[in-house]
């Protein structure tokens, strides 16, 4: 549909970006704060680093967030590491941990910015995890008291909370993650289950912060990707709705209108991944009615027929390249996208198709919470950073966002990734998402200075004009 006038974004529109505290807070053992899973993680990408010291936000979270407001980030959506505040997963509170968040959130109310707050992002404490992690039931009380202790914390302050940030890549993709326990047998069947806990977990939460903070606004994170079918072959067609059950609708149904996908269910009983639910869960999730939609979207992705019989897994990739599953999908390139130079496909237009489907589907508010191109930024002699390629990606993106919105797409922020450079799960310190480039390198971290990109400034201008000026 083509518009011949577009519609303004909202006058209170939320710009911002986002991090998460493995990646960005570094400080994995100070003041008291425990191990996540993120921070014992064993195996790393040959030539990467650690999140031990990441980009040391826990100790420039000041310059950081002045950074941001010079920007005139209207939000910031960052998570808060579940160890730092209660190290070990259950039991006593961590009052260091309770500190550095507050002074972080005073810090933003300071300059305007609206904190919105993700509760878990990849990084269970490790006591937990060895206590069976998402498969033992007992952690979703836990989760549940997390979340209390954070609502009683923050809560006057903080007005949006995300819940569980991408549940369906820790569930598809948990060994690209690297979080993935080595311990499970049965490990499809099992991360399902754990799926069926995290959701669980997730709604018993939207409704304890509705219980708590009436005013207050909360809903999921996943991680969604309009999947498109490889050519019109119905087969194809039928792969591709396979697919975006699997991997979108089984995660928002469940959040928003508190059941099971019939596609996805269908695929867990012939697979046998079928979890076992106990009298009540499914009451719970309900119960749950979220706020709105935050979603994470990078690119579509396109797949074709699987004819192969049986149940051997063709396997999975990371969580934005797709091999496929025998007899259910088969990942295709898509020849009409380009890619990054890490592989993954960029797709615009793809981004509009994504929110109207979400839009259509759920009828809820909807707030973009990662959108970014990872790249190998270079300091030119002058300091200048000039990453041109990300300013594209960006502009392109924001006009088929209006376009979305002016489709009829009720979209209220965008926060894309990342306010900050930080270490990328899969590629370290050299893949860089950030506005503001942090210099160090994969195993030297020498000063850690703080260096506005060219898209710091675009950014900004961007921000300035509430969307209106996307040249530069």
């Amino acid at each position: 549909m083509k518009h011949k006038n577009l519609k303004p974004f909202s006058n209170n529109f939320l710009w911002g970006a986002s991090t998460s505290a493995y990646q960005v807070e570094g400080a994995w053992n100070e003041d008291g704060k425990g191990p996540s899973v993120m921070d014992m993680r064993e195996e790393f990408p040959e030539g990467t680093t650690d999140f031990k010291v990441a980009s040391d936000h826990y100790h420039h979270y000041k310059e950081d967030v002045s950074l941001m407001a010079e920007m005139g980030f209207k939000a910031y959506r960052f998570s808060i590491a579940w160890t730092r505040i209660i190290p070990n997963g259950t039991g006593e509170v961590n009052s260091k941990g309770i500190e550095f968040y507050n002074n972080l959130i005073n810090e933003l109310i300071k300059y305007n910015i609206e904190p919105i707050v993700t509760m878990y992002h990849f990084d269970l404490p490790h006591v937990l995890q060895e206590k069976g992690g998402w498969s033992n039931r007992e952690t979703i009380e836990a989760f549940v008291e997390y979340a209390k202790v954070l609502l009683n914390s923050y809560g006057d302050r903080v007005k949006y909370w995300l819940t569980i940030n991408e549940q369906n890549m820790m569930i598809m993709h948990g060994k690209a993650l690297g979080i993935l326990d080595s311990n499970l047998e049965e490990v499809d069947c099992e991360l399902y289950q754990q799926n069926h806990h995290m959701l669980v977990a997730q709604a018993k939460v939207i409704d304890l912060c509705h219980q708590m903070l009436p005013a207050a606004l909360i809903g999921p994170a996943p991680n969604i990707a309009y999947v498109y079918p490889a050519t019109s072959k119905p087969e194809d067609v039928l792969a591709a709705q396979n697919f975006n059950a699997i991997r979108n609708w089984l995660y928002l149904d469940a959040a928003i209108y508190g059941r099971y996908n019939a596609t996805a269910w269908s695929f867990l009983e012939e697979k046998g991944y079928v979890p076992t639910i106990v009298d009540g869960d499914m009451d719970i999730l309900q119960k749950a009615n979220p706020d709105f939609i935050a979603f994470n979207y990078y690119a579509t992705k396109t797949v074709e027929a699987s004819v192969e019989d049986g149940n051997e897994k063709i396997g999975t990739g990371d969580q934005e390249i797709v091999i496929g599953e025998k007899g259910v999908y088969k990942g295709h390139s898509n020849p009409h996208l380009p890619t990054n130079d890490f592989g993954w496909q960029i797709d615009p237009v793809g981004f509009r198709a994504t929110l109207r489907e979400v839009y259509e589907r759920y009828q809820l508010p909807i707030i973009i919470t990662e959108n970014g191109l990872g790249a190998i930024d270079k300091v030119e002699e002058d300091g200048s950073i000039n990453d041109t390629y990300r300013i594209n990606y960006y502009k392109q993106h924001l006009e088929q966002m209006q376009l979305a919105i002016t489709d009829g797409v009720d979209v209220f922020g965008y926060c894309p990734w990342s306010a900050i450079d930080l270490i990328s799960t899969h590629s370290g310190a050299k893949k860089r998402y950030g506005f503001i480039f942090v210099d160090r390198e994969e195993f030297n971290l020498k000063e850690l200075r703080r260096i506005p990109k060219q898209s710091f400034y675009w950014y900004k201008d961007v921000i300035a004009s509430n969307g209106e000026s996307l040249d530069y």
